[in-house]
């Protein structure tokens, strides 16, 4: 008899339980709410795998940078000078909450009609200044000049932290501050009503050959670039060629940037091309996004940044289909001071004519 009730007992129980188990997998199913409807249950545990989720320090990556978005606009201009060429203007924008500021020049040139022309324009990012020491108006003003009665609109920026802009320095290897600056910077100068927004180029010095490249590596369809003794591209190069600047370690006053540094490095150690992270960094891995051309310019006597940075470049660049040229020099040092400077300036004016007109 205690075999035959077991029996039934199971007979009984097993469908019951099974009856339940549907009933409760049915009420966990999704259920359409205000028409719209949901994933279903087995793709909602497959999850979207167009999505991978963050991860620490994600925002250095390219693909970071290469998927989000640009949107800013530029604040009122404020006249400080004018010549025969061109008025200079303070203006500023806003990158990721900061307002960024910066030295705007416009081309006195107007259309027959009497209308303001749609100009190319350059956007102008510096090389290591200690933020302190930054002046808007003084800093890289020749550079500018040379540009501005050449007829191109320019937009030398102050970095975060840099002048009267807001935020904190973030540097420039280990950081994407400088770079979501400088896109923003595209962004507001592409929705002015006197740049053509199809031919905004960039153009950087020293630590900025880095912001100007990865820049490129993100937004690809920016169709000129111009890196005078610039610095740190394939980050190998950083390993192999040593630097003497200060935007890589500078006197620590930025506790915050100290700390983020530490942990970066706590996180993923030094740089290693076989670590999945590092190599989501160097723009040399995402050649393939740029599409612009590209202009490099280096003195052999650079004793900030050793001159193969560039030769290296070149070298890799030699290999793909990006448009690029090196012109090196044999005077000049970091700055391209004296008969370099006004041979280099000649060049870079000369390609952007090529290359945004």
């Amino acid at each position: 008899m205690a075999v035959g009730k077991n029996i039934v007992f199971k007979i009984i129980f097993i469908p019951v339980i099974f009856v339940i188990g549907v009933f409760t997998l049915i009420n966990f199913l999704p259920k359409e709410d205000d028409g719209a409807k949901s994933e279903s249950f087995i793709e909602s545990l497959k999850g979207d795998e167009t999505k991978a989720s963050p991860f620490p320090f994600e925002d250095l990556t390219i693909p970071y940078l290469a998927k989000r978005e640009y949107k800013s606009a530029l604040g009122s201009l404020n006249e400080v000078s004018r010549n025969s060429n061109y008025t200079s203007y303070l203006t500023g924008y806003d990158s990721d909450g900061f307002r960024i500021n910066g030295l705007l020049t416009i081309p006195n040139v107007i259309d027959p009609q009497g209308d303001r022309r749609k100009y190319p324009a350059v956007i102008f990012i510096h090389g290591y200044i200690a933020p302190a020491q930054y002046k808007t108006l003084v800093n890289y003003a020749s550079y500018v000049d040379y540009l501005a009665k050449n007829g191109f609109v320019v937009f030398k920026i102050d970095l975060r932290g840099h002048a009267d802009s807001e935020g904190e320095p973030g540097g420039a290897y280990y950081s994407s501050d400088y770079i979501i600056d400088v896109l923003n910077a595209r962004a507001a100068l592409a929705s002015s009503d006197f740049v053509n927004a199809d031919k905004v180029g960039l153009w950087g010095h020293s630590m900025a050959g880095n912001v100007v490249f990865r820049s490129l590596a993100a937004k690809g369809d920016i169709p000129a670039a111009v890196i005078w003794a610039g610095a740190v591209y394939s980050y190998e190069d950083f390993q192999q060629f040593s630097i003497n600047d200060d935007s890589y370690r500078p006197p620590d006053t930025n506790a915050e940037r100290a700390r983020k540094r530490r942990e970066l490095f706590n996180t993923y150690g030094e740089f290693s091309a076989d670590s999945d992270f590092w190599q989501k960094v160097p723009a040399t891995n995402y050649l393939n996004n740029i599409k612009g051309a590209i202009q490099i310019h280096h003195a052999a006597n650079d004793d900030v940044v050793d001159i193969n940075y560039s030769r290296n470049l070149s070298s890799i660049l030699d290999k793909t289909s990006i448009p690029h040229e090196l012109y090196e020099y044999t005077s000049g040092g970091h700055n391209l001071t004296g008969d370099s400077f006004n041979l280099a300036m000649q060049r870079t004016v000369d390609f952007f004519r090529e290359h945004l007109r």
